[in-house]
């Protein structure tokens, strides 16, 4: 599963959200062909919760326009979630158009797997 991390957009949510789909939507679908079908996970910087509708949306119409690529996105400025969730994510084949802030406490309890 790829991994795009989302950078540079404004605080406010209008404008976000406006950011996003000038400057990352035309990037995201750019890079889909260039995936070979690779699974695609959104990583956004943590913000709070007036920005979860927007991103919602943006994920959940990329699943349907993408399909059958799987495409979620999360929310979290650690590494260590991101990773949790991109291999957890990975391994669940139904899972697409989910939006996940994460706030990084335990997720490696949650999502890792022990081998």
């Amino acid at each position: 599963m790829a991994l795009l991390r989302i950078e540079d957009l404004p605080e406010g949510a209008l404008d976000a959200a406006a950011r996003f789909h000038e400057v990352w939507l035309p990037r995201i679908r750019a890079l889909i062909p260039l995936a070979s079908g690779e699974d695609l996970l959104v990583a956004f910087p943590s913000e709070d919760h007036t920005h979860r509708a927007w991103r919602l949306a943006a994920v959940q119409q990329l699943a349907r326009e993408l399909a059958p690529i799987r495409i979620n996105a999360v929310a979290s400025d650690q590494a260590a979630p991101v990773a949790c969730a991109q291999e957890y994510l990975a391994s669940a084949p139904g899972v697409t158009g989910q939006y996940l802030p994460l706030d990084g406490n335990a997720a490696g309890q949650v999502l890792y797997r022990s081998v």
